[in-house]
């Protein structure tokens, strides 16, 4: 791991939380980040989009802008990512649906428009799923139905992308990020202390790009010692 340069990598949700990690521990490897997220007020030093994932059309030609300002990308990291809580018949069917378009069908959108790139490079694509993509809670079926596809999507790509693109699921528990602040009281973690430290998680996603060409970490669930949400 010192000595692995991951190279030219483009991370959805970038500029905060998650992405935001990524993109510090692929800057600290010697590698060169492009951010890609609907708010880019906060970052800096960095090549940054303003894009909404859920858009097809805007994403294809951003990862376009990206990977011709960098001359290529050697991964792909699609962090972005909200979450509507609720039970079903209570949360609006368009919010319900926009839970779907950033973080499954954006995922979606982002890897197909990269694939050509990556194929050039026989770089690699990072998903991010969560614990709530293998175990099923209420109040939550927009998150899951998601997350759930997410794993099936990243699943399913890795086998038809044997030997071009690596593929590579993230399945991290919760996180000490702002992706809880604006859900009310009842549903934001009760104990902050058992949220892990989102650089411990793109510290893995580091780990999961420096594997040699031939191997390949498929997938990989990281979360805090004392999670709730898992197993």
């Amino acid at each position: 791991m010192s000595t692995f340069n991951p190279g030219r990598v483009l991370v959805t949700g970038g500029a905060s939380g998650l992405g935001a990690a990524v993109v510090v521990r692929v800057l600290e490897a010697g590698g060169t980040p492009v951010v890609l997220d609907r708010d880019i007020s906060g970052t800096s030093g960095v090549k940054a989009l303003e894009v909404d994932v859920a858009d097809r059309e805007a994403v294809t030609r951003a990862v376009q802008e990206a990977a011709e300002t960098l001359d290529g990308l050697d991964a792909v990291v699609t962090a972005a990512g909200i979450d509507r809580c609720g039970r079903l018949e209570d949360v609006p069917a368009d919010q319900w649906e926009k839970v779907l378009a950033v973080n499954l069908l954006g995922t979606v959108s982002t890897v197909r428009a990269a694939l050509p790139y990556l194929k050039g490079s026989h770089g690699r694509v990072i998903t991010i799923a969560s614990t709530l993509g293998i175990r099923a809670v209420g109040d939550a079926t927009a998150y899951c139905a998601s997350k759930f596809g997410v794993v099936g999507f990243s699943h399913a790509l890795a086998a038809e992308m044997a030997g071009e693109v690596g593929v590579t699921t993230i399945i991290p528990g919760g996180m000490e990020t702002k992706f809880f602040d604006d859900r009310d009281e009842k549903y934001k973690p009760q104990d902050n202390s058992r949220l892990n430290d989102p650089a411990r998680v793109a510290e893995a996603i580091l780990f999961a790009l420096s594997q040699p060409r031939g191997c390949e970490v498929r997938q990989m669930l990281i979360c805090h010692e004392e999670e709730g949400s898992w197993p």
